[in-house]
């Protein structure tokens, strides 16, 4: 019969005991919450859609812009071909939210690209579209911030030359809210991603009511000419797939509902396949009033400022956005400022897509073994803390590197997304062929039969539009490498297969790591002795509350061990553990080349060849200190020597801090209790937890409970130094 095990959770008094946390930490992202409180951290429709829409719906406020930007590179002429491009893209958006309906209702647990291609094209698929998900939520943060602080420049010019510190600063706060948790994030960016929506659409209405009535707006660039550069005739076809491959930056996000299914409240398949609907529908309204305003309103918006004739290249250009604004309700209105400043908000809040998305897929990968387990690890607010870090960190890094331009880092920014869509949807179509070849294998009784027939039509259509998307993101993809291959995006073919080759080597790492410490028939119980080792330096507090540890714990045989490097200290040493009668033998042991845990390291070895494979466990006093700066002041001996030692098989370290005044900056004042002082009955504050040790002939009140009687000091024994 297996003996009982049970777990003491303490006397809480029916009360939750809030773990102790700094101010500053409390401040910024709140109180801890219990993981109990993990459904209410579910987010319904409404707020899920500026939570995982955001990054697809603000992606209109730059997508047209690139798309014009691009073909006015050939002359003014060549915008004749911006509305056929535009319908291409939007096509392309209703082929793609379509099809990730279906990837929802089929694998709805979070993985999303990455769960498909793994459990459908294997390993390695698997891997590359976790890779391109990870770069392209990286990007999405620094394009997202990027064109963000673009529309604050447009407005306030003069903010221009501090663009890499407004950048970075709008990451660190974006990850400060969102570490706040994802209820609280949600009411942080619903406001303003509802306040775009409803302005962009107003704008967009009162401009084409205007262009109606015979008053369109005009844009303040309409009046400025081109430099058109001279373009072949296969220049022409790649400059038009260039442009279709900038527009569809539109597309970036949609893959983000997939991914978070698991935050979406009961029922989830539906709430997540209704809010991907909404968001699909919101952006090709919003992308194609924006692009019909812009080419209505002459807005001339070219890659280098110095090539529009009559333009002051010295100052900003503005963006897209303001200019169509500025047309449609005019320069210094207040509907112009309250659309660029609700647009700056939702550009910057698009990262917020990604400070889901990441850490979600982190966690999944991490579950899966291709990440750090770290990865998986939710944080006080019920969030994965740890991957929000990792993301927020690597973006500022991005943004820096490129300057916080726009221009630059959306030519890396899309080859991810579509990589991810194209393996993801070729996964779906193998997926739907398995289904259907397993409903010809089931029994042909009538009611197998009637349930198969509605099964097998859901699969045909599963397949057929699944097909269409995996077909269309293909030839999208191939478009995006070849034009955008040459303006960085080479950089990303680099990234994703180092990233997916150290994941697959992580992998190989914890399958190693599992293999190695897995229970077999050659694992045994039973030493042969057990023994304590105290090491002693000085005769100090933290020492006697070592040897008290040791004492208490009943160990077989128990020595305090001093590595003598110096003579005058050993001799000094002895004189004293015989003065103050230190119930354990000293064993002095010599060191002629200053070393520490070598010494301890043969000693142990020697004491096992005599009395047989014992247990050793080493007690090291350690200080425990409050300011940074004190760390740097001690020697951090006993860390060291528990690193070596704990090499030894056999050996377990057991580290007996000693709490010095300044740890009141860590553990808050005395006079609150420490954990396990209520239990044990001593008042609040009282030192004798942490600081008083039992000693040999000292007053009772100083004797640890239940402690044995001292027995006499045994006399010390010098060990010559190992040869």
């Amino acid at each position: 019969m297996s003996p009982a095990v049970t777990t003491d959770s303490g006397d809480t008094g029916g009360a939750d005991v809030v773990p102790d946390s700094p101010i500053a930490k409390r401040l910024l992202i709140g109180d801890p919450l219990t993981s109990e409180k993990l459904d209410d951290q579910l987010l319904p429709k409404k707020m899920a859609l500026p939570i995982f829409a955001s990054d697809a719906l603000s992606s209109v406020a730059y997508a047209p812009q690139e798309l014009l930007m691009i073909l006015l590179t050939g002359g003014l002429a060549f915008l004749a071909f911006s509305p056929w491009v535009a319908v291409a893209v939007v096509v392309l958006l209703i082929v793609v939210v379509v099809s990730y309906r279906q990837l929802i209702r089929a694998y709805p647990s979070g993985g999303g690209d990455y769960e498909v291609a793994s459990k459908n094209l294997g390993e390695v698929p698997g891997v590359v579209v976790a890779s391109a998900l990870l770069v392209d939520y990286v990007l999405t943060v620094a394009v997202s911030v990027a064109s963000g602080v673009d529309n604050i420049i447009s407005a306030i010019p003069e903010l221009n030359p501090g663009r890499v510190e407004l950048a970075v600063g709008f990451v660190i706060l974006i990850v400060i809210v969102n570490l706040r948790g994802v209820r609280e994030a949600s009411l942080v960016f619903a406001l303003p991603t509802y306040l775009f929506i409803g302005s962009v659409a107003l704008m967009i209405v009162v401009g084409l009511t205007r262009t109606l009535l015979g008053d369109p707006p005009v844009a303040s660039s309409a009046e400025f000419g081109v430099q058109a550069e001279s373009l072949t005739q296969a220049a022409v076809i790649l400059l038009v797939l260039r442009a279709f491959s900038s527009g569809c930056s539109a597309l970036t996000g949609v893959e983000a509902v997939s991914n978070g299914v698991p935050a979406f409240r009961k029922p989830k398949i539906r709430n997540a396949q209704t809010t991907l609907t909404l968001m699909g529908g919101i952006a090709i309204l919003l992308f194609s009033g924006l692009t019909i305003l812009a080419l209505v309103s002459g807005v001339h918006y070219a890659e280098n400022p110095c090539n529009l004739i009559g333009f002051d290249c010295d100052n900003p250009q503005p963006s897209l956005m303001a200019q169509v604004a500025a047309a449609t309700f005019g320069m210094g209105s207040i509907p112009f400022y309250v659309i660029q400043a609700v647009t700056a908000c939702v550009l910057l809040l698009a990262a917020n897509t990604a400070f889901n998305g990441f850490p979600l897929l982190g966690s999944v990968l991490a579950r899966d073994g291709y990440a750090p387990k770290a990865l998986n690890t939710r944080g006080d607010r019920l969030v994965f803390s740890n991957g929000m870090i990792v993301l927020g960190i690597i973006a500022m890094g991005v943004l820096v590197i490129y300057q916080a331009n726009l221009t630059t880092l959306i030519q890396l920014y899309i080859i991810g997304v579509f990589v991810s869509f194209s393996i993801g949807q070729i996964g779906m179509v193998r997926h739907w062929r398995r289904a259907l070849r397993t409903l010809k294998e089931l029994p042909p009784d009538a009611a197998s039969q009637q349930s198969a027939a509605i099964e097998r039509r859901s699969a045909v259509t599963g397949l057929i539009i699944n097909s269409l998307g995996a077909g269309m993101t293909v030839f999208v993809l191939i478009i995006v490498t070849v034009t955008k291959f040459t303006h960085g995006a080479w950089l990303v073919f680099i990234a994703i297969p180092i990233l997916a080759t150290l994941m697959i080597g992580v992998k190989r790492y914890y399958r190693d790591v599992e293999h190695e410490i897995q229970i077999d028939d050659s694992t045994h119980f039973g030493a042969a002795g057990d023994v304590a080792l105290v090491l002693v330096g000085r005769l100090q507090k933290p020492v006697l509350k070592a040897v008290e540890y040791a004492l208490a714990a009943k160990h077989e045989n128990a020595l305090a061990i001093h590595i003598a490097v110096s003579a005058e200290e050993s001799d000094l040493l002895q004189k004293q553990w015989a003065e103050h009668r230190i119930p354990m033998q000293l064993v002095i042991v010599e060191s002629p080349y200053r070393a520490f845990a070598s010494p301890v390291a043969q000693f142990i070895k020697e004491y096992r060849k005599k009395h047989g494979s014992s247990v050793v466990t080493v007690y090291l006093p350690q200080y425990i200190v409050g300011h940074w700066w004190e760390s740097i002041l001690h020697n951090r001996r006993a860390r060291r020597i528990a690193n070596q030692l704990m090499l030894i098989h056999g050996v377990s370290i057991t580290l007996v801090p000693w709490l010095l005044d300044s740890s009141e900056l860590i553990y808050g004042r005395r006079s609150r209790p420490l954990p396990g002082q209520e239990r044990s009955g001593l008042p609040a504050g009282s030192p004798a937890h942490h600081h008083r040790v039992s000693r040999p002939g000292g007053p009772p009140e100083q004797a640890a409970a239940g402690a044995a009687p001292p027995a006499p000091a045994a006399p010390a024994e010098k060990v010559p130094p190992a040869s």
